[in-house]
């Protein structure tokens, strides 16, 4: 049983005359008037205790075991008429502490901290927080004060545990995995700050700081607050079939214009007006407020209501909630905003550089395709390399490279690539000179590496962050693939369209000129420049499937790596990034 010394000997311990409910649910005055805890002097008190282990506290104090055993048993008590409690240890010692008096005497406190659970329930990540939610609204509406007083606090630990196992386990209960049903305990630090805000009378302030402070995650949590006015409204069901072009009619162009209207892409006046004159074909107003549904949703804005269209036309408000919710959560591991930094958003297929609270660059990218993700990575960018080489890694080179030397043996000459004798041995190898049968996914013995120029798969500018994955940023010989609206199509690592200008940007903030970048790019010469540590520019890959963007507009993103799929439904696991 580990006990937090500074609940007992540290805090405040007066005896709140706020009595939960009914008094005959609390310990009676008979057996707790004999065993109070006496502070003669307290700093003296205080300081030989805390350097005594708990255990020598709980065998060398006799009224402090028994008061706890007789709060552990009032816990136990309640908990067999209240669904849920799962921490009885832990209130045991809380309620001890301050008195049995009542946690949640504050009604912003209380409103905070239902809302908070509420948002998160939408995200349907922890069935037992949902189940919590509304079991408290239940005793909250029926004045069960005393139930509804334990049940919150118990239900602050799990929220509580919650967030503390999202630092860690984020990258798997935030992108599908599901909680475990018994969520740990915060940590003793943690618990502290709970219990210092209650003696101080700032819980509220508290609650509140238990949410992502970021604007970005208000703005999700309001705007799917909007959603959640419309939740009932009768969804449409289309059956589209083909691409419908501009101009073309349209079946059921009625649901069309309530999904556009409902969703903001039309205004209340343009879809009376497209209803009030029958229109039937894909033109005009219509045809325009498609094209504004497709660019919220990443879509190619061609007003060609296609498959990809279909799909989104077809989601209904309460997924939409659960997106906007869910997203909204993943705001506790990142920001999209940063005062400095780079911000990859993988499903985007988009990066903003931020210094000093301005966005100074944005580019498309490319990324990982579904078999070969890029992860989610948090690090600092340490160096940019002028003309670089690329050393193939082995999975790429067994299962993309070397099948093409089976077929034609020049195929390495005509790429430029070097064969190296190993990792730890930079002799090169002659082409011609080895056997035809280790020219073998699985037997070839050498590695490759790719000579710089144009025509080198990192293009000119390559950008190195420290991780575990060999993921990196850079620049690309294949330009013509920004032009694609889907762009999940490397080996993992991002390929940036505006390589030299990111390249150009970082030299400068740490301290480099013009002069001395515009030298660098016209070299030949393999060259890696160190940023200053008082320099660095942090970079981060997330995922955010839903965002609002600085006009108010919310944004959809295709799912590419399937994390947001409903965790009721998906209890696979994904394999652990660097959060």
């Amino acid at each position: 049983m580990t006990i937090c010394k500074y609940w007992y000997f540290t805090s405040v311990l007066c005896l709140f005359s706020i009595n939960l409910t009914a008094s005959s649910d609390l310990p009676s005055h008979s057996e707790t008037e004999n065993k109070t805890i006496v502070i003669k002097d307290k700093q003296i008190i205080t300081s030989e205790l805390m350097n005594s282990s708990d255990e020598e506290i709980f065998s060398n104090n006799h009224t402090v075991s028994q008061q706890y055993q007789v709060a552990k048993g009032w816990v136990k008590d309640i908990a067999n008429n209240v669904q849920g409690i799962q921490y009885i240890d832990k209130l045991a010692e809380l309620y001890l502490t301050i008195g049995y008096g009542q946690v949640w005497q504050d009604q912003i406190a209380m409103s905070e901290f239902e809302e908070q659970l509420y948002v998160l329930s939408l995200t349907r990540i922890s069935p037992d927080l949902t189940r919590r939610y509304h079991n408290l609204k239940r005793y909250r509406n029926n004045g069960d004060w005393r139930d509804y007083d334990v049940l919150a606090t118990d239900t602050l630990f799990a929220y509580m545990g919650l967030i503390e196992g999202i630092q860690k386990k984020g990258n798997l209960w935030l992108f599908g995995d599901i909680p475990p049903t018994i969520l740990p305990l915060p940590s003793d630090g943690f618990l502290e700050k709970l219990l210092r805000s209650h003696e101080q009378q700032r819980l509220r302030y508290f609650i509140a700081r238990l949410k992502p402070l970021d604007t970005e995650y208000t703005e999700l949590v309001t705007a799917l607050y909007k959603l959640n006015l419309i939740k009932d409204t009768r969804w449409p069901v289309f059956l589209f079939k083909g691409n419908i072009q501009p101009g073309q009619y349209v079946k059921n162009i009625e649901g069309v214009v309530t999904v556009l209207e409902t969703l903001g892409d039309m205004t209340a006046l343009e879809a009376e007006n497209a209803r009030s004159q029958k229109i039937q074909n894909l033109s005009g107003s219509v045809l325009i407020a498609i094209k504004r549904f497709q660019e919220r949703h990443g879509l190619k804005s061609d007003g060609v209501i296609g498959p990809q269209t279909q799909q989104w036309l077809a989601l209904n408000i309460k997924e939409r909630i659960r997106l906007l919710a869910l997203n909204a959560q993943r705001m506790r591991l990142w920001s999209v905003k940063p005062d400095t930094g780079i911000v990859v958003n993988i499903p985007s297929y988009y990066m903003n550089l931020w210094l000093e609270g301005e966005k100074v660059l944005g580019s498309k990218v490319i990324v990982g395709r579904p078999s070969r993700q890029t992860p989610m990575i948090y690090s600092d960018i340490q160096s940019v390399v002028f003309n670089p080489y690329w050393n193939v890694p082995n999975s790429i080179m067994k299962k993309d490279i070397m099948p093409k030397v089976r077929r034609n043996r020049n195929y390495l000459a005509n790429h430029n690539y070097e064969v190296i004798k190993g990792w730890d041995n930079g002799q090169k190898i002659a082409i011609n000179s080895i056997p035809y049968h280790l020219l073998s996914p699985n037997r070839f013995p050498y590695r490759l590496r790719q000579k710089p120029g144009k025509r080198n798969a990192l293009g000119l500018y390559k950008f190195n962050f420290p991780n575990n994955q060999a993921i990196y940023l850079h620049d690309t010989a294949s330009r013509s693939l920004f032009k694609k609206h889907e762009r999940a199509l490397s080996s993992g690592c991002i390929r940036v369209e505006q390589a030299k200008s990111l390249a150009k940007v970082l030299l400068e903030y740490s301290g480099s000129s013009v002069q001395r970048f515009d030298n660098l790019s016209r070299s030949r010469k393999t060259r890696t420049i160190v940023l200053g540590d008082s320099k660095s520019v942090p970079v981060d890959l997330i995922y955010q499937t839903a965002w609002v963007d600085d006009l108010g507009l919310v944004h959809y993103r295709s799912d590419i790596y399937e994390y947001d799929r409903d965790q009721r439904k998906n209890s696979s696991l994904i394999s652990a990034y660097n959060y």
